[in-house]
């Protein structure tokens, strides 16, 4: 959709793209805001302006439609405004983060290619790489990517793309962005960064060196828990193939979840500061804590990676971070998690992260730990609970 007064936008601010890249009042009906597109197919007047459609969007160009599937006006609205946000000349936005990531590789990989990946990555991107990929005949290799060496040492002749996540799920450890996009050109290799931890608010990888960068947008993006979607960004010469790979496997955004997931961009620097000051002050008062055993967040001087952190985050911290109750000597370590958990009065357990509200996700399976997604509310009353909680802990 054209933008009003694009021209403005082009110095502008990641507060001021949040709200406007990608919108503007639609020249045929002039609503003030982005409309919904629902519909499953365009209608045309003739049979040669239904061809020219169809040929001028297979061929990914802007502003052409004929079928939601493969693009629509509103989540053509929504992938301008994240690209903006990216510093990407093309983003697509897709049905969710895992069809972004799945999209975004399998564009770009083929049977007897190497990938390598983080080891410590969200779970399901860990069994898409563990199970699916090798079955597609693309080897993988996980390394410690905090360990520059390691990455050097696992690269091979058939290498094309190194994978990690800047903030990594759930030990937030951080990766090098522009070390691994040294390493990664150095081979003739892409360097794709999965940002759903931090957003685009919060560092843009593109920036520092990373060819494509993918989002969850369900989370920060979005903000409010309503909406399933995923972005991929980067050139267009990059994109252009993940687009072809997401209309083959039928991986669309919905043009609701669009509409949604474009409205919670508006407030998403405001809510990613919000959600940042308050998460550095709950950090260091678990830090303090004597039933803690161990905090991780970019702001604390304990992190392992505070160097990098300060090097390519520049205070800007995020709102994620995990710990570790400290059970009793002949304590079960889950007894100390189930105590927190279930004394949390105020904020939800979930597995989902970004929202206005905190969210905490204790992990069993990771020996007990937690990942809190701080929200919005109060930093007091956000600590205040968590300190209850910890009350429990024997």
């Amino acid at each position: 959709m054209a933008k009003d007064g694009k021209q403005n936008l082009e110095r502008a601010a990641i507060e001021t793209l949040a709200v406007h890249a990608g919108e503007g009042a639609d020249p045929t009906t002039r609503p003030h805001n982005l409309p919904i597109y629902q519909t499953a197919t365009l209608s045309f007047e003739t049979a040669d302006e239904k061809e020219a459609a169809v040929d001028g969007a297979l061929a990914w160009e802007p502003n052409r439609y004929f079928y939601t599937r493969t693009n629509n006006p509103t989540t053509a609205a929504l992938e301008e405004k994240l690209a903006a946000l990216e510093g990407a000349e093309s983003a697509i936005a897709s049905a969710s983060g895992m069809s972004a990531i799945s999209a975004g590789l399998l564009a770009h990989l083929k049977s007897g290619d190497h990938l390598i990946v983080a080891d410590d990555l969200f779970i399901i991107s860990q069994i898409l790489f563990a199970e699916d990929f090798p079955s597609r005949g693309i080897d993988v290799t996980p390394v410690e990517i905090t360990n520059l060496e390691a990455v050097k040492a696992a690269i091979r002749p058939n290498t094309k793309i190194i994978f990690a996540e800047v903030l990594s799920n759930p030990w937030m450890r951080i990766s090098d962005v522009p070390a691994l996009a040294r390493i990664a050109h150095d081979a003739k290799a892409l360097l794709v960064i999965d940002n759903t931890f931090l957003s685009s608010v919060t560092i843009r990888p593109l920036e520092h060196g990373a060819d494509l960068v993918l989002q969850t947008t369900t989370k920060w993006i979005s903000g409010h828990g309503d909406a399933l979607g995923g972005i991929a960004a980067g050139s267009k010469a990059l994109v252009d193939p993940i687009r072809r790979q997401t209309d083959l496997l039928g991986g669309a955004a919905s043009p609701f979840n669009s509409w949604l997931i474009a409205r919670g961009a508006r407030t998403l620097p405001l809510r990613v500061e919000r959600a940042t000051a308050n998460a550095t002050k709950l950090a260091t008062f678990l830090e303090g804590h004597e039933k803690v055993e161990w905090v991780r967040h970019p702001s604390l001087a304990s992190h392992p990676d505070r160097a990098v952190a300060d090097r390519i985050l520049g205070g800007k911290w995020g709102g994620m971070l995990s710990f570790k109750p400290r059970a009793a000597a002949g304590v079960d370590p889950l007894d100390a998690m189930r105590a927190v958990a279930d004394n949390i009065a105020l904020f939800g357990v979930g597995v989902s992260l970004g929202e206005v509200d905190t969210l905490i996700y204790p992990m069993p399976k990771r020996g007990g730990i937690f990942r809190i997604s701080v929200g919005i509310e109060d930093a007091d009353d956000i600590i205040r609970e968590f300190d209850h909680a910890l009350a429990h802990v024997k």
